[in-house]
This record gives C-alpha cells, structure tokens and sequence, in this order.
C-alpha cells in the first residue's frame, strides 16, 4: 500500500521531518484530559500507553490511579520534558515545581536543576536541559514561550503589545465570570478586532501550521472539510471556546495567551494536593520510552487496555500508511481483553480507518473497532481546546 505522494507532499514532509527532529514541539499539552478521562473509565488495574506530548495529560492519568502508563514518544525531546517534571515531582517541593511548571520563570532554576533534578534523567534529558537553562529564565519570558508552539505563542503576544485596543480586549475576555460576559465581550470587542487580512493569512502559511506540530497532511483535511480553509475552521474553534465554554476553567488557551498558568486556572498535576499524591507514588506508575508506538509494543511482553494515540495517525497515514498498518498490528497483538483506544483527527471522519487494511484478509481498520459515537460527540462539545475535528473512542472488536 503506497502513499501517492505530490512533490510538494514530499517538500512538506522533509521540512516538517526536519523541525521535527531538531525541536521540542510542544511545551504542554494540546489534548483536554478531562474528556479523556471519562471516555477512558480508568481503573485501577489499566495499563495504559499514552503518545507522551508533553506530558501533562500522561499525569493528569495518573492521579486517577491505574497500574502503569507506558509513555511513548519518537521525539526524545519530548521524552526529556517529561522526565523533568518527574525528576521535579519527586525531588521539589511543590512551590519550586509550580514556578518551573507553573509561573514558566524560576530564576534559580540553574541550582535547581544541577543539585536536584539532574541525576534523575537520562543522558539525553541531561544534554537537552544542560543547553536550555535559560528557558525558564525571567529574561526570556516564560517557558511556555519555548519551543516550537511556544514561538507562535510569544508572536501572538507580541502582536498583542503592538495592538493595545486588542490586548486590552482579550484580557478582559479572560476576566469575565459568566458565559453571558464572555459572548458579549468577544462578539463586540474581540471578534471584530481579531480576525482581519493579516490573521488569516499567518494561520493559512504552513509554517505556523508546522511549529504548531500540524503538518501539510492535517492541514489539507481540515481545508477539505471546511469551505473557509484552515483560518476558517480556527475561527470556528476559538468562537466556541470562547462563546459556550467557561474562559474561567480554560487553561489551554490562558496559559498562551498570558505565558503561564494560576493555581486557579491551571492542569491537575499543579494543584498542590495532586501533586501530593503524585510524590507520594502515584507519579511512579508512569515509564517514558523513546521510541515508536510500534517498536514499544514488539518489546513490550505486557497485555494494554487503554490507548491513548493522540492525532499521530492523521500524518502516518498519508506519509506511512504501511507503517501505519504496521502499528495497528502490533497494537491488535498487545491489547487486553475489552481495550479501549481514543484518538483525535483533523478530520471528522478520516479516511484512514477505510484506508487502511489488517492481516492476511486485509480487513479494514475501521471493522476491527466498535465506536461509541454518541460519547464521542457528547464528549467533543465538552472539549476546552476544540481544535480538532474529530475526537473517536473505541473498543478493539474482540480484543
């Protein structure tokens, strides 16, 4: 089964391959565990693998106290970030972590990180951090302006600081206490301010696209479902955030627009009780690896009963699809009895799961799996981040 590959298709993939390589992408995750957590029914004899990110959700998973999350990553980069926030879960009081992971700034963080945290990682965590230090300097902003995603968020906070009647705006929008609030201030001072010639020409470029982690893949399924293209269906998303779900909760979008996170308004694991529970062993049940979803499971003699795979197979389908079948093998081989698996898509339907064929009788992806479509929906609604078309859950058919 061979991808039809354009030249600009192999273009895209090459540059997006090379940034890839050579970035930590992203600097926390992008995914509302919220929702994934009530499609996922955690319990705690679950072993999950869960595609690592940033690490973030793989810890909001934790506190609900499965037996093990394997977190896998091809970037190592992603890997070292994950590993920081463990070595600092174990080793920091909570006070220093939040600065680190919290405020994005600690100005000690130097001392930090060579008397406590350094020993803890890898040899490639401790090359990666030994050459950022500074990222979490108040020189440079905030460590949520690192990165690749975290470029775009400190371009759109300087294009705030340019744009004072704007900035003025969002930040009142970020203030509001009811959802009645939040409409009338976006639909009369947001709305009309935000999204002229210039925004919509930054997010159409795929470059932004590409620091955002979203390849030309992704971006051509979202342009072939909404007539606006892709600024369209980003409008789209950021209107319903900011129309139908409370801005107060929202630390998705805060933490980009402000470079940091409050203890009111900020992911699970930066609660202080949470962070508790994770020193006190949860944070233990979580195991980086470095490597493919692939390669873990022919490795791995342990049976999986949840998966969480993100929207990795939206760009494997199109660039591997025979890498991509090869996973969906491996994880058909490793999954428990009644596994569940939950993905995110560019598109709302993919074409991935009729596209891609299993076993000597080629069955279709899509017949190996029973959706439960009305969650799904339900769940998508709920969806604080709402950036992606499609969200799926589904149990492996007789897994």
């Amino acid at each position: 089964m061979k991808a039809a590959l354009t030249l600009r298709d192999r273009i895209d993939q090459a540059v997006f391959n090379a940034i890839y390589a050579r970035s930590l992408v992203y600097n926390t995750c992008w995914e509302d565990p919220a929702v994934d957590r009530i499609a996922l029914d955690l319990r705690p004899d679950d072993t999950l693998l869960v595609i690592t990110s940033a690490g973030c959700n793989v810890l909001d998973y934790a506190l609900a106290g499965p037996r093990r999350i394997h977190a896998v990553d091809a970037n190592p980069r992603q890997t070292a970030l994950l590993e920081l926030k463990l070595s600092g879960i174990r080793r920091l009081a909570f006070d220093d972590f939040f600065a680190l992971f919290g405020s994005g700034v600690h100005d000690s963080f130097r001392e930090v990180y060579h008397d406590s945290l350094r020993a803890d990682l890898s040899p490639f965590a401790q090359q990666f951090w030994d050459d950022r230090l500074h990222w979490f300097s108040s020189r440079q902003g905030s460590f949520y302006f690192q990165g690749l995603s975290g470029t775009v968020a400190r371009a759109f906070h300087t294009y705030l600081k340019v744009r004072p009647r704007l900035a003025a705006s969002v930040g009142e929008l970020f203030q509001a206490g009811s959802l009645e609030d939040q409409r009338t201030i976006y639909d009369t001072r947001v709305q009309p301010l935000m999204w002229g010639p210039g925004m919509n020409w930054t997010l159409s470029r795929q470059l932004t696209m590409s620091m955002l982690g979203v390849p030309y893949a992704q971006r051509r399924q979202v342009q072939a479902q909404h007539h606006r293209g892709v600024a369209g269906f980003i409008r789209e998303a950021v209107e319903y955030v900011f129309r139908e779900l409370p801005v107060w909760t929202n630390y998705f979008w805060t933490v980009y627009i402000n470079g940091h996170y409050t203890q009111s308004c900020c992911p699970e694991y930066l609660k202080r009780d949470n962070f508790q529970a994770l020193k006190a062993g949860l944070a233990d049940r979580v195991e980086p690896h470095t490597c493919t979803v692939t390669a873990f499971l022919q490795s791995t003699p342990e049976r999986i009963s949840k998966f969480v795979l993100l929207d990795h197979m939206d760009w494997m389908s199109s660039y591997y699809p025979e890498a991509l079948a090869e996973e969906w093998t491996a994880i058909l081989d490793r999954a428990a009895p009644g596994a569940r698996v939950i993905f995110r898509s560019a598109h709302a339907a993919p074409a991935y799961l009729d596209l891609i064929e299993l076993g000597e009788q080629r069955t279709r992806l899509r017949e190996r799996l029973v959706f439960h479509d009305a969650m799904a929906r339900d769940l998508q609604r709920q969806d604080r981040v709402h950036t992606y078309a499609g969200f799926h859950v589904a149990d492996l058919a007789g897994a």
